[in-house]
Parts: structure tokens; sequence; C-alpha cells
């Protein structure tokens, strides 16, 4: 049986959830203990700042990061427990942009108040250090 790509996926079925993996997006997701949805993100479509978004870098890596700065046809994108942004990801890299999560056995919708409320705290400290 063929496994598919995380693009082939999100073409076929539209959402994907996933466990992370690492600990780029901490305090919002543990690996090992948390969970994300994302949905595709159709070609043209543009998100927005501080969505959290699916991307693929390079020919092998797929990273959940959040976007700081929009640009035409591209992104500044960061991870909410890193310090490196990585400039100028182009919006065709972008695949999935995340609907809701599972925090500590709760699940949370992107439009929920209380996650609303964490970005605009979270996003306010770490823009500090960068804009």
């Amino acid at each position: 049986m063929t496994r598919l790509s995380y693009e082939e996926y999100l073409r076929k079925y539209h959402t994907l959830t996933y466990k992370n993996v690492g600990v780029s997006m901490l305090p919002l997701l543990k690996q090992g203990r948390d969970s994300f949805t994302v949905r595709e993100v159709k070609p043209g479509e543009s998100c927005k700042v501080w969505d959290v978004v699916l991307y693929k870098r390079g020919t092998d890596q797929y990273v959940l990061h959040r976007i700081i700065k929009v640009y035409e046809d591209s992104y500044d994108i960061l991870g909410d427990n890193c310090i490196g942004i990585e400039r100028g990801v182009p919006k065709t890299d972008v695949l999935g942009v995340m609907t809701d999560f599972t925090h500590k056995g709760k699940q949370y919708k992107t439009d929920d108040l209380r996650y609303r409320l964490y970005v605009w705290l979270w996003c306010r400290h770490i823009s500090c250090g960068y804009f």
C-alpha cells in the first residue's frame, strides 16, 4: 500500500489531524501529548497574520509554525518557541492552516475565545522582540 504525502492527503480529504513533533510550538502544542488539525489551503488563498500553518520546507520536511508577516507572494513564519524567523516562505509552500487542536486532552477551535486570547497575549509577547 502506498502512503500518501501530506499534500496528497489534504487534496483528497481536505483536512489532516496529526500529532506534533518537536518543541517549536510550545507552550501551545507539546510533543507526545497534543495534536492539531489543518484544513487544506486552496491555490491562491492567502492566510493571515497569526495563523498557524503547515508548510513544506525543502523537499522532505514539514513544519507547523505561525505566520508573523504577510507579503504578496510569501510569509515570514516563526514557531511560538523559536527565535529565528523564517523569512520569505512562498505561499505555494503552505499546505494547510490550523483549524483546531487538542491541548492537555481538551479540544479547541481556533475561533475559540480562549485560543484567541492566547494568540493575543503570546503574539504580543513574541512581536515585542521582532517588530
